[in-house]
């Protein structure tokens, strides 16, 4: 359906030079929201000093259920279920009761140097990446379009119709929300120092579908 403002629009450029409109019809939603405060000297010791594991390109945190287990990031937990549950609501607009939850959630320590590689989140509806720390001139999160392409045209110059991938400055205290199947990868590092991120995975509760349609679901 065109909008009234689209239709107005329209109309007011019948007879001018540019007559032509361009809509961007089902988008995908990449969601920013920043935390209200700095991390405390408690929290950011606490975040360096989990144990760790080897990853491609970078490490882990051995401990992938972080906001669950640790009392210490209780805050921060719910912070990201607020951030979350508002994506759920601001792309969604679901009818039902149904909401977000954090499954899994661990922490990437990305050094100088060192990469993370490009991938997507299966089993998972929502999924972010809160910042811990990121320079703002040099860190970036690249997202991928990686459907099929039945022609290949190589473009003048990138748009937002025909990029393959797109990226977006981030920084300290930033969380970032996309679809799961998003895929998404961090480039070689140039920062001075180690970028840290909690990265974490959601799903649905509630009853998700309609019984009219057949499509009724129950997720407790």
């Amino acid at each position: 359906m065109m909008s009234e403002e689209n239709v107005i629009r329209i109309v007011s450029d019948v007879g001018s030079e540019n007559t032509h409109v361009m809509h961007s019809l089902f988008p995908t939603p990449v969601m920013f929201d920043r935390f209200y405060r700095d991390f405390t000297e408690e929290e950011i010791e606490f975040v360096n000093g989990l144990e760790q594991r080897p990853n491609e390109g970078n490490t882990t945190s051995v401990e992938n259920y972080a906001l669950r287990k640790f009392s210490e990031l209780k805050e921060i937990s719910d912070f990201v279920d607020k951030c979350v549950n508002k994506y759920l609501h601001m792309v969604y607009a679901p009818k039902n009761d149904v909401s977000l939850y954090v499954t899994q959630s661990w922490f990437n320590y990305t050094k100088p140097g060192q990469y993370h590689h490009k991938h997507a989140h299966p089993n998972s509806f929502v999924s972010g990446v809160f910042y811990f720390n990121a320079d703002r001139e040099k860190d970036k999160i690249y997202f991928y379009n990686d459907g099929y392409q039945r022609l290949k045209l190589p473009p003048k110059e990138w748009n937002l119709w025909n990029s393959e991938s797109w990226y977006f400055n981030i920084a300290s205290c930033e969380i970032v929300l996309f679809p799961s199947s998003l895929t998404h990868m961090v480039q070689t590092v140039e920062a001075e120092e180690t970028r840290i991120s909690l990265a974490f995975n959601t799903f649905l509760k509630g009853y998700v579908g309609a019984e009219e349609d057949l499509t009724g679901l129950r997720l407790d």
